[in-house]
């Protein structure tokens, strides 16, 4: 509806809230993209390296049982976290690093690799340019070195780099996802990135395969017209390497200021709770009352709906059919999401409320069908299926095109890339005048009396979206703040007592959280699950259970390269009493 409207300013917080800097950063190495799900080859690996990924907490299911049989076959599993995370207590190794000095590890990690000649030479040789630019780079980038920045000593930085070469190629580095942390993020991937490089993991089994996905016809439609603005008019110049529209640029975007001669009028927002999801709540709510239309479409009352001019009721999952799902994966699929129960109340289904406003809006000659049943039909009808098969099968699988599913390293490839080869020294960066080869950058450390705020995710819920589900919500009802035991008794903190938080730039919650003290988290750093401190009272099982970390998110890092914003630079205090007293309260 928005394409035939005319409009190309489409996005989901997805990209410069979470995944885009790894992506932007292994285009600029491999000429591909990690994609979603992941082409980590998980069951096959012998070394899985996880750098702030959670899985086991994050529950990307298909990785976390294929971790599960890697493990079962002896794999060595590396945690890097300051946080003893549920994949820590798997590890052969957990290292539990100081927040934001991850690109120094990665550096060192690379120099062991390349001066101790434990790097896939043949690998290298053949497929990578620019392997004596970076020999030459990390010259200096010693594990001595990053003992004094990272404090993870300098025999475990090199038993854990042996371990990477010893399992090589089957050894994957794990790109992660919501890599959005200190705001040079596509330079720390790009750093993950040369470490699966120079281990010879690209393209191998145990390492990163190469996806199929089965290509779906898209139903008769007439052409779409050209948009006559995008939100990269609003950014000249900046951003250059972003293949993705941003949320938080087209939140900016909104906001009237008198370097831009346009800004945006109206937000279709669908099944996303911005408050929640986009860094700094205050520029976000700017932004909504700069807008002349906010239309919310949702299958709850998220606090985004009540900014909205107008909420349009979405059907749950289990009362609509969806579009067909093609993901990208060792052997091409398709599956049909179909309704188990007829719509409850007003509730419709997006397919219905796309074509509906299209119609409305004059569009009606994109829409030539009169329900999703005929489009799914035909779609899968061109595929060889029907809507009735898809029905009673619910997935189906087609055949590889070709086998390569890893590449043959006996023939020659030609990668994406300027160069045709996997780039250590991304030319592409080069040519937009951003850094070829990561460098380590200090970032800022907590002011005395406040720490690091790290948040995650639970695998009983869905980011915010599940907290007010009757039968979720028993599992995990509020979250709670993991607070070192060394810290909790600097500030008599107990167990289960309840306290608010305050950040570096004076923003409290209006909610108070539960302390849980844990020698799983560092003394420099507290932690939080996702997705809680809803403040709308519709949602009555979630309404001031816990706290938003969304809250606290006021400083942005932004990422020069892609626009992600880094949201990991934000420090906590704790507050005795409710922060309308005043800052009387503060310990």
């Amino acid at each position: 509806m928005l394409k035939a409207f005319g409009s190309a300013n489409i996005t989901a917080p997805s990209y410069a809230q979470c995944r885009g800097p790894r992506e932007v950063a292994f285009i600029g190495t491999f000429g591909e993209g990690v994609l979603s799900p992941e082409r980590t080859d998980i069951r096959d690996t012998r070394c899985l390296v996880l750098i702030g990924s959670h899985l086991g907490e994050n529950m990307h299911n298909g990785q976390v049982q294929e971790m599960s049989d890697a493990i079962d076959k002896g794999a060595t599993i590396i945690t890097v976290d300051p946080r003893f995370s549920t994949a820590a207590g798997k590890s052969k190794y957990w290292l539990p690093i100081k927040p934001a000095t991850d690109m120094a590890l990665l550096l060192a990690w690379i120099h062991v690799l390349i001066y101790e000649n434990r790097y896939n030479r043949s690998f290298v040789e053949k497929h990578t340019y620019g392997f004596d630019e970076l020999k030459a780079h990390v010259a200096s980038y010693t594990p001595e070195w990053a003992y004094g920045i990272t404090t993870i000593k300098p025999d475990l930085i090199r038993k854990t780099a042996y371990e990477m070469a010893g399992a090589a190629p089957a050894t994957i580095v794990h790109p992660g996802r919501h890599v959005t942390w200190y705001g040079d993020d596509t330079q720390r991937l790009r750093a993950v990135a040369i470490l699966n490089a120079l281990l010879g993991s690209w393209g191998q089994r145990g390492g990163f395969y190469n996806p199929d996905k089965v290509h779906i016809p898209h139903f008769k439609s007439p052409k779409y017209p050209k948009p006559k603005h995008t939100w990269r008019e609003a950014f000249p110049g900046k951003y250059k390497l972003a293949d993705m529209a941003l949320a938080s640029g087209i939140c900016d975007a909104t906001i009237p200021s008198i370097e831009r001669d346009c800004s945006l009028k109206a937000w279709i927002v669908n099944g996303t709770n911005l408050l929640s999801t986009l860094p700094d709540k205050k520029k976000t709510i700017e932004a909504i009352q700069s807008l002349e239309l906010l239309v919310v479409i949702d299958t709850m009352p998220m606090e985004i709906t009540g900014y909205a001019d107008v909420v349009l009721p979405e059907c749950t999952y289990l009362e609509r059919y969806d579009m067909l799902r093609s993901s990208p994966h060792r052997e091409p699929s398709i599956a049909l999401r179909m309704p188990a129960a007829e719509p409850l109340y007003d509730s419709k289904p997006d397919w219905w409320i796309a074509k509906e406003l299209g119609i409305k809006l004059g569009l009606e000659k994109y829409f030539q069908y009169d329900n999703i049943e005929e489009v799914l039909d035909w779609q899968l009808k061109q595929l060889g299926s029907s809507l009735d098969e898809m029905k009673k099968i619910g997935v189906k699988k087609f055949p590889r095109e070709f086998d390569d599913l890893y590449m043959d390293l006996n023939e020659d490839f030609e990668f994406n890339t300027n160069t045709g080869k996997i780039e250590l020294y991304a030319t592409s960066f080069d040519d937009e005048g951003y850094d070829p080869l990561p460098v380590y950058k200090e970032h800022e450390q907590p002011p005395e009396g406040y720490y690091r705020l790290i948040y995650g995710r639970a695998p009983m819920h869905t980011f915010s979206r599940t907290t007010n589900n009757p039968n979720l919500s028993e599992l995990m009802d509020e979250n709670t703040l993991w607070v070192n035991p060394k810290v909790a008794k600097t500030w008599d903190l107990k167990n289960d007592q309840y306290i608010w938080l305050e950040n570096q730039d004076g923003v409290s919650s209006p909610n108070s959280i539960k302390v849980r003290i844990t020698e799983r988290i560092r003394w420099d750093s507290v932690y939080m699950v996702h997705g809680f401190g809803h403040t709308d009272r519709r949602l009555s099982r979630a309404f001031k259970r816990g706290v938003a970390d969304s809250d606290f998110i006021t400083r942005v890092h932004v990422d020069p390269v892609m626009g992600g914003t880094g949201m990991r630079g934000n420090f906590v205090t704790f507050l005795f009493n409710a922060p309308s007293v005043g800052k009387g309260g503060k310990a």
